[in-house]
């Protein structure tokens, strides 16, 4: 398989948020700001990227009777190491993003993944398609969030942009969240079809 291709389908044509519509839950929730945005996406990429791989690698080795517990098992190894290693390390983006990290583990991004890809692929295919789908996944949260950051606080990244007069509070919110991704979604798909 052309490894380029792969990942090019993740960001482009199998985008999870932009197309495909999966995932909505950390899409929508995390993104208030462009830096909630990318953190979510790199630990959901991480995830994807390493359970993609170890799912590859130990397919023969399970039964399809247990496959999906299997499956499980292994993403939440790897949840478990994101989190303990954001504790450590990042401990305000741990905060910041709160219940959404331990979901990682029911993301069904990251579970179709495995079960569409990773088990029938090879250990080089099943790693770029991971790094495929969590950039495709990185690229839609931080645009998404630098939207709703610049519309609703008037900055990019903590940097105002804006003077606070400009702001819009409804786009910070749960609803400001929803119109953005809707605009997102109307301009990706008149992209595609030009």
């Amino acid at each position: 398989m052309n490894c380029f291709k792969i990942l090019m389908n993740g960001i482009v044509k199998e985008n999870p948020t932009f197309v495909l519509l999966l995932g909505m839950c950390p899409t929508l929730a995390t993104t208030t700001s462009a830096v909630n945005g990318m953190s979510m996406g790199l630990a959901t990429m991480f995830v994807l990227i390493c359970s993609n791989l170890a799912i590859s690698l130990i397919k023969s080795l399970t039964p399809d009777m247990v496959r999906i517990p299997v499956f499980v098992v292994v993403i939440a190894s790897f949840v478990t190491i994101l989190q303990m290693c954001l504790e450590a390390y990042l401990p305000s983006i741990n905060k910041s993003l709160g219940i959404y990290i331990p979901l990682i583990v029911v993301n069904c991004i990251i579970l179709g993944r495995a079960e569409a890809f990773a088990c029938k692929n090879g250990p080089v295919a099943s790693l770029f398609d991971g790094i495929g789908i969590g950039l495709g996944f990185t690229l839609a949260l931080t645009v998404l969030g630098m939207v709703r950051e610049l519309l609703g606080a008037g900055s990019v990244f903590g940097v105002v942009l804006l003077p606070e007069t400009y702001n819009v509070l409804l786009f910070v919110l749960p609803p400001g969240a929803f119109i953005t991704l809707g605009f997102l979604i109307a301009i990706v798909n008149k992209f595609k079809k030009a």
